[in-house]
């Protein structure tokens, strides 16, 4: 492989609506509602963003797929994962465009699938409604079973990212129940009986302590680290001191810190270096689209400050085997959460071209 860094983005396949939204938010509903309504909540935020090249897209169209993986591809990523949303007992929700990418065979660009495992509630996905809209489910083997046969067409597709000549697959929360334990035992028994070489689990957001015991206790190949809120944690949490010392000049009481702060925290050197932890790189962050006021928003991400962070996620896995030298980027598309490489009008592709140099000088 003989690579300086293997980068998977993740991609958020929201942008086209569905029913379920129609039902819940309003007739035609998508992400790019929650990204257009967005408001400046004080001053120099960096709102509302909007989208330039690829524009207001919809992800029904194979077009604005290809111009994506054409794209990512031009700056060094290696292929997208795919938020992958079933909720049990055999219920999916927009699933449709990797479907139709994994149906078409186009674009012909590697890609994996996430769980987003919880329970979807209105905070969560915009507006004020704060009541359970799907619960995340853990049916039984069956269920698990008409799981795994669901995306085995995926899994057996050459474009399928693997790891030890495993597909990839990532639980977003593999703590959240105790079935994962049996859910992940049942997939690896399925993928051999379906000529498989097994499942390679990776559990994403877990920016607590590493230790092999964790591992163990997950039943998971290896952790995506996610170290968001790190940089609070060495105040004790959301301590008055700190909030004000970085809140004084914001309106609104908003939970508003330095990228420059935050980012110093984005990397551990000495977890992050090791075969099976494979770290993030974040270029920014702002779920106030989503959850107004009460939404984290890091301020002042700049290509500059992005390109020190890949830096430095670079120079830990370089020591890795080639195989395992992944790093994730959150996100390719999370518009509505202020964390995204597709080009924006302030930026453009500043924040791709800083990838690049890093990764490919």
């Amino acid at each position: 492989m003989n690579t300086k860094a293997r980068i998977i983005a993740f991609y958020l396949p929201q942008y086209h609506p569905i029913p379920e939204n129609d039902t819940w938010w309003g007739k035609g509903f998508t992400e790019w509602t929650n990204v257009g309504k967005a408001k400046a909540l004080f001053k120099k935020h960096y709102q509302p963003r909007v989208p330039a090249d690829l524009g207001y897209y919809d992800l029904r169209i194979p077009e604005t797929r290809k111009a994506q993986a054409d794209m990512a591809r031009e700056y060094g990523i290696e292929g997208f994962c795919y938020w992958h949303y079933w909720f049990g007992n055999g219920k999916r929700l927009i699933e449709r465009p990797f479907n139709e990418v994994v149906g078409s065979g186009e674009p012909d660009f590697p890609f994996c699938l996430a769980w987003a495992n919880e329970t979807w509630k209105g905070f969560n996905h915009g507006l004020q409604n704060r009541n359970v809209l799907i619960e995340q489910l853990y049916p039984g083997i069956e269920d698990y079973t008409a799981h795994f046969y669901e995306v085995l067409p995926a899994f057996k597709d050459k474009r399928y990212i693997t790891i030890e000549n495993k597909p990839v697959f990532m639980i977003y929360k593999p703590l959240a129940n105790a079935e994962i334990l049996i859910f992940i035992e049942t997939w690896r028994k399925l993928a051999i009986e379906n000529g498989l070489e097994g499942i390679y689990f990776i559990g994403h957001n877990m920016d607590f302590t590493i230790s092999d015991h964790v591992l163990q206790k997950t039943g998971i190949d290896a952790i995506n680290t996610v170290r968001l809120n790190d940089f609070l944690s060495e105040k004790k949490s959301f301590s008055r001191k700190f909030y004000k010392r970085y809140n004084k000049f914001f309106r609104n009481n908003v939970k508003a810190y330095p990228y420059a702060t935050a980012s110093k925290k984005f990397i551990c050197p000495l977890i992050d270096k090791k075969e099976n932890i494979y770290p993030s790189i974040i270029p920014g962050w702002d779920h106030s689209p989503r959850s107004g006021q009460e939404g984290l928003i890091l301020t002042d991400s700049n290509p500059e400050l992005f390109e020190k962070h890949v830096k430095e996620a670079v120079e830990i896995v370089k020591n890795k085997s080639d195989e395992h030298k992944i790093i994730f980027i959150k996100s390719w598309n999370e518009w509505a959460e202020g964390n995204y490489m597709e080009p924006d009008l302030r930026w453009g592709t500043k924040f791709l071209e800083a990838l690049k140099r890093q990764i490919q000088k």
